[in-house]
Order: C-alpha cells, then sequence, then structure tokens
C-alpha cells in the first residue's frame, strides 16, 4: 500500500485495537502462543485496520480466496515475501517457515474463514506457525472462533481473541476528516448515521459521501439532523417493493 493511501486510513478504534494485539503478538514471552484472531461482521472496518497495522509492523499480509488450495495459499505467502515459489508443498512450506522465522515479521491471513472450512488448509497453517514460531494473525467473520473449535490442537495455540469493535461517534468523526471533508457535520446527524449503521464502518463512510455530495448541490457548509430532514440514507437494507403492478 502507498504512503498516500496509508495516510488516509482514519484512526478508528479497531485499528488500535489491532495494534495493541499485534504488538503483544510480536513481542510475547517465551513459550506464550503466537497466534490471535480478530474476528467480526463484514463491513466493521477489519481489512482496513489489519492493512494499516500490516505496514507499519512490516507484516506479511495475504487475504485469502474460497476457491484456493494448499499450494496456492503458500504460493501467495511467498509471493508476498518476494521469494519464488518452488517445488512441492513441503518445500513450498519449508519455504515460508524459513522466510518467516529468519524476518521474523509476523504474518496477516484475512478472510480465514476459507480456511477454516478445509481441514488440511487449518492443519498447513498450523504446520507454518510450529515451523517457523512467527506471530500470526487471523482476521474473519464473527463466527470464526466457532469454527476453529473444533480443531483443538490449532484452538488452543490462540494467545488473543479480538472482537472487531462497532463504530462510535468518534470514529465517525474521523472518518468524516476522510470521506466529507469539505462540510461540517454536526454531532446530531453523526450519532444518526451511526445509529444506522447498525455498528458498521462501511455504512457510516457511505453515507458520509451521501452527505457530502447532497451538502455541496445544495451549497451547505454545515449539515445537521434537521437540516439532512427526511432525505435517504444507506442502512444496507434491501429496498422495500413498492407494490405490485
Amino acid at each position: 500500500m502507498s504512503q498516500q493511501l496509508h495516510s488516509r486510513i482514519a484512526p478508528i478504534a479497531n485499528l488500535d485495537l489491532v495494534a495493541v494485539v499485534m504488538e503483544k503478538l510480536v513481542h510475547r514471552q517465551d513459550g506464550l502462543p503466537g497466534l490471535a484472531v480478530y474476528y467480526g461482521p463484514s463491513g466493521w472496518g477489519k481489512t482496513t485496520a489489519t492493512i494499516a497495522v500490516a505496514n507499519r509492523t512490516r507484516a506479511f499480509y495475504v487475504q485469502m480466496r474460497s476457491a484456493w488450495s494448499r499450494k496456492t495459499l503458500l504460493e501467495k505467502i511467498l509471493f508476498e515475501m518476494g521469494i519464488k515459489p518452488a517445488g512441492t508443498i513441503p518445500d513450498l512450506l519449508d519455504q515460508v517457515c524459513e522466510q518467516l522465522a529468519a524476518s521474523r515479521r509476523p504474518l496477516i491471513l484475512d478472510e480465514f474463514d476459507y480456511a477454516a472450512a478445509k481441514d488440511q488448509m487449518i492443519e498447513l497453517v498450523r504446520d507454518i506457525y510450529e515451523g517457523s514460531q512467527s506471530s500470526l494473525l487471523l482476521v474473519g467473520e464473527e463466527m470464526l472462533p466457532n469454527k476453529l473449535k473444533r480443531h483443538e490442537r490449532f484452538h488452543g495455540r490462540v494467545l488473543n481473541w479480538l472482537p472487531a469493535a462497532p463504530v462510535t461517534v468518534d470514529d465517525a468523526r474521523k472518518l468524516a476528516a476522510i470521506y466529507s471533508p469539505e462540510i461540517e457535520l454536526a454531532d446530531d446527524l453523526l450519532t444518526h448515521l451511526v445509529t444506522i449503521s447498525h455498528g458498521s464502518v462501511r455504512r457510516v463512510s457511505v453515507n458520509l459521501v451521501n452527505v457530502q455530495d447532497a451538502a455541496l448541490i445544495e451549497g451547505w457548509e454545515q449539515v445537521d439532523l434537521k437540516q439532512w430532514a427526511d432525505r435517504a440514507l444507506y442502512t444496507g437494507d434491501a429496498p422495500k417493493r413498492r407494490g405490485s403492478l
């Protein structure tokens, strides 16, 4: 990620939470496990926070896909490391473990639910951890901890379980500096945006853009909830049918 894009990531609560957990992982005492799980509903800003922390800590960051095999995952990690993959799955695993151990850089695996659904993938990630003794942060949806419970040998190696925090009004103010910088939003409107977001950073961000667009059209420099009135806002709900034709 470029420095310019990184500088436009709002320092919301979730970013601080992930940064603290990563600090605990990287500087853990000898003998403590080196896995952490960061989980929460879609849209709560998990990926943005982990990418920002990856930049700060020089962590290797890989976002998983549903169609990936074990070999694909290892190849993607090696690509992130700047290493050309070579050989069989055991060869690739050795390359990954050696680089993690030598560099002492953390590894972040986003969308880890895709791995949790496959026993062989879980065992591969455990092998990566055991073979490198590095710090691994696993990021996924809100049911990820439950999915990992059935993998006892994996579950027991988790140092921290970190639930994502719902967006707050303070977060919304920080997001407004990025998504609606040309207007001033009153606290009552920000509070309303947070309330209808149901915890989602993404929904607040979308609505901040929508509010600024409307304000620029109307010629407003400041907007409060009364002025916004009953104009539509994004809630994530599907539009209701208007009735049969």
